[in-house]
């Protein structure tokens, strides 16, 4: 009498994200953040469009992208020459629904400033606030310009994740 049997699966419930032995889900999966791609379709000339200028970014973009880059400021994630609609974005934190635009000297004739005015209004009403700064306020208030970006961030983000369940025990125990 052979009896076969079938091997019956247990499924253990998997551990809170970030914690356990690796089954559960990735920290990026379980946040409440905005997904990484856009809602909207994005042509491919707008797109091979943002790549260029991410490779020829200005030196005052540079100057920026290096305070924003790897969540340095205040834990916030941006991007760096986005499409949205028809145009393409500086930077971009889409938690915050932020978008922060560096202004050359071409922005300042009274034609360039009612295309900003124009392109400002299209981005707005996909829910982003626009924040605009000059070159030079770049330059010489780099202190001033990333405070009042933070302070937008803080203003419309949602709450950021609190640390590891074993980072918030290791800071409690005096070492």
């Amino acid at each position: 009498m052979n009896e076969i049997r079938k091997a019956q699966t247990v499924r253990l419930p998997l551990p809170l994200a970030g914690e356990g032995w690796g089954g559960g889900l990735s920290a990026s999966e379980v946040s409440m953040a905005e997904p990484k791609s856009p809602a909207w379709k994005v042509a491919s000339k707008l797109r091979s469009n943002a790549r260029t200028l991410r490779r020829n970014s200005t030196d005052t973009e540079r100057i920026l992208w290096s305070e924003l880059r790897d969540h340095r400021l205040n834990g916030a994630g941006f991007r760096r020459q986005v499409p949205i609609e028809n145009y393409v974005a500086d930077f971009i934190c889409h938690a915050a629904k932020l978008v922060v635009e560096i202004d050359g000297g071409q922005h300042f004739s009274d034609q360039a400033e009612r295309a900003d005015a124009a392109r400002s209004a299209v981005i707005e009403a996909k829910g982003f606030l626009v924040l605009r700064f000059t070159n030079h306020d770049v330059t010489k208030n780099r202190v001033g310009v990333l405070e009042a970006i933070a302070a937008a961030v803080a203003e419309r983000a949602p709450t950021l994740t609190l640390p590891r369940k074993r980072e918030r025990e290791q800071k409690k125990q005096p070492q």
